[in-house]
């Protein structure tokens, strides 16, 4: 499991011995709790966590900007309880979006001062991929046809001093319309620009580590397809 907390990476991942030590910048054995949080730089590996370990950590990262922080990894005994119990921590909301393809380029939208990808909170009952389909087409105000799912992704916010969890499912997309594209102002979209590949890769250095996670990803699927 990948969490996006603050928009920085933590991974859930099995535990082993044989873990490559070497691949990470501190290491933390036992005790993070009291570990210092100014000693969460750079790539940060927690072995052989406790549910008290990520429920510490999550709600430190979920207040806190860890400027220097770029990823952390806990190794856990059983995973898919650890999985469980970070679901519960969390008022799960689902939303989708998509990658919007048309010669070679692509659509990104900017909000709140960042590019960012077209998404939003799909209904009640509302199957994920048509879900997708309607947020984008109403933050672009375009047609499109949906194909191969890229991903799908987690990450945390506070809204209302509640923790959110919001799993968001991302489709690759291709555009039927885009004649009266303008951007969805009422979603605090100021606008909404079509981008090839070095623009997209410019744009991205003002995005979200989410979004440059699913625009890798749609990259590799778009080589995959062309092979």
């Amino acid at each position: 499991m990948k969490i996006f907390i603050n928009d920085i990476p933590v991974y859930i991942r099995k535990y082993s011995a044989d873990i490559f030590r070497d691949d990470y910048d501190v290491i933390i054995d036992e005790d993070l709790i009291s570990t210092p949080s100014k000693k969460l730089i750079d790539d940060v590996l927690v072995t052989n966590a406790s549910n008290e370990d990520i429920d510490h950590l999550l709600k430190l990262m979920t207040q806190k900007k860890f400027r220097h922080l770029d990823a952390v990894t806990f190794t856990v005994r059983k995973r898919r309880d650890t999985v469980i119990f970070i679901k519960k921590k969390f008022k799960v909301i689902l939303a989708a979006g998509g990658v919007v393809m048309k010669d070679n380029k692509v659509i990104l939208i900017y909000r709140r001062k960042k590019w960012d990808l077209p998404k939003g909170k799909l209904k009640k009952k509302e199957a994920v991929v048509i879900g997708a389909v309607r947020e984008t087409q109403e933050e672009c105000n375009i047609k499109v046809k949906a194909r191969e799912r890229i991903c799908t992704t987690w990450h945390t916010y506070l809204r209302n001093g509640k923790y959110i969890l919001k799993r968001t499912y991302w489709y690759e997309m291709v555009c039927l319309d885009d004649s009266k594209m303008t951007p969805q102002i009422g979603e605090e979209i100021e606008e909404v620009r079509w981008m090839d590949f070095d623009q997209t890769r410019v744009a991205l250095y003002n995005s979200y580590r989410t979004v440059r996670h699913v625009m890798k990803l749609h990259y590799k699927l778009q080589t995959l397809i062309k092979n």
